[in-house]
């Protein structure tokens, strides 16, 4: 079992790799509720419109740009690129901690770092998503990718309520030192990879190359469906960084360790989520979906919790369920797109996600300002639940529609149809062929 789930870090660069980015998430987690902590209480009277600005601002700038990041990543090394973004970044972590250490902060600042933040992450987030398959040989992207998910969401484990103690007993100027500390760790795993070792992608031409991963999206329905669901999900499912801020702080009156507490609580259920995947070779539409729903109801769930310890327990089964839908749509994406393709596929499907992040975090802000806060996480599920009854509804009425129809000009819609339910994985073409001779032949 071990040697499944684990496979990917017998390879010395992805080993490598991996660590860095264990301490590097370990500081996003530190620093998050750190971030929010300082907007919530020492920068505004627990406004949470503020903060969902700030978040907002943290994903406005990733839409617009991350197309053009992705169109790097296909042309340029994504380690040197990594390398460029980690220092910016780690820029960005010093500046905060000493505006906040000397007493300097104020609110413009904290939009101004989370919107520069952004336009960073655009270009960062399609190299870092790329150079996993790069690093990998192909067969071991999605657990490798399962295990990246692992690393993120074990630092989660740990991060949130480190950060919780830590300001409860000192002050947030040290959490946010520990996070410009980490940026280091994750620059010299990058000038440890062995670049004979890499897999590099050629390059592709420059011109046009944005506008030609677009056109490769339009071309394949089954990523378009995928990136429905991301949209809503990103949008309406993945606030949580505002959801335990409000409800610990506005619900059950608590500081600072429960609601770090909150983010530990929650990623027991998503580290075991990325355990799964990590040995999970094909992610298939309906667990995908399944897991939509699931997560929809258990978010009603929390946001209807009466107490603090049953809303901390439904958070378990919202991260197991909301990591399955993230892991499955990253692999199903980058396994979907031709190599060539990778870094503009992996940066439209970071731009429908972030799209969606800025839209949601501002409502959920505003209407935990005006409704509180366990209207707004349940008006979420309610959301995400409806996202996944369309995406159900469009394939039973699609279904529905072609299975009538015996013309040959039909034959290909209705074997696609058959592949998009059975899977999702990317691997159409074999699929294809092994639909084709299970379909009726035509009289």
């Amino acid at each position: 079992m071990a040697s499944k789930t684990f496979d990917s870090l017998r390879i010395l660069n992805f080993r490598r790799f991996f660590l860095g980015a264990l301490f590097s998430n370990l500081g996003t987690w530190i620093k998050n509720v750190a971030q929010s902590w300082l907007v919530l209480t020492v920068l505004t009277d627990n406004s949470s419109l503020a903060l969902g600005y700030v978040t907002a601002l943290q994903f406005v700038a990733i839409p617009v740009l991350s197309a053009y990041g992705g169109a790097l990543a296909d042309r340029f090394n994504k380690r040197n690129i990594l390398l460029i973004t980690q220092i910016l970044l780690g820029i960005f972590a010093v500046v905060t901690y000493v505006l906040v250490a000397t007493n300097m902060v104020e609110l413009w600042h904290i939009y101004l770092i989370a919107f520069l933040e952004g336009v960073v992450v655009a270009f960062d987030a399609p190299a870092r998503q790329v150079i996993i398959s790069e690093i990998v040989p192909d067969e071991l992207v999605p657990n490798a990718v399962g295990l990246s998910s692992m690393s993120f969401n074990g630092a989660r484990l740990v991060g949130p309520a480190v950060a919780g103690v830590l300001i409860g007993l000192f002050d947030i100027a040290l959490v946010l030192l520990l996070n410009a500390i980490t940026f280091v760790f994750m620059f010299i795993a990058l000038l440890a990879l062995r670049v004979a070792e890499i897999n590099v992608t050629p390059p592709v031409a420059r011109k046009g190359a944005v506008l030609d991963g677009l056109r490769y999206i339009v071309r394949h329905a089954d990523l378009l469906v995928l990136l429905v669901i991301v949209f809503f999900f990103g949008a309406f499912g993945l606030n949580f960084q505002i959801f335990n801020a409000l409800m610990a702080r506005q619900e059950f009156g608590l500081g600072p360790e429960y609601f770090g507490l909150l983010g530990t609580i929650m990623a027991v259920g998503a580290f075991g989520a990325a355990l799964l995947s990590a040995r999970r070779k094909r992610p298939r539409l309906k667990m995908v979906l399944g897991s939509v729903f699931l997560f929809s109801l258990f978010l009603i769930l929390a946001g209807s919790a009466p107490t603090y310890l049953l809303y901390a327990s439904l958070l378990i089964p919202c991260g197991f369920f909301a990591l399955n839908v993230i892991i499955a749509c990253n692999v199903a994406i980058q396994m979907g797109a031709e190599r060539e393709y990778r870094g503009r596929v992996m940066a439209i499907y970071m731009a429908v996600f972030s799209i969606g992040s800025p839209l949601g975090s501002v409502i959920v802000g505003w209407v935990g300002n005006y409704w509180g806060a366990r209207f707004s996480v349940m008006i979420c599920g309610a959301f995400t639940l409806l996202c996944a009854l369309g995406v159900l509804l469009y394939f039973v009425i699609w279904r529905g529609l072609r299975l009538h129809f015996k013309y040959e000009h039909y034959l290909l819609r209705l074997e696609a149809v058959w592949i998009y339910a059975d899977s999702i994985s990317g691997h159409s073409g074999q699929l294809a062929q092994d639909q084709r001779a299970t379909l009726p032949s035509e009289n």
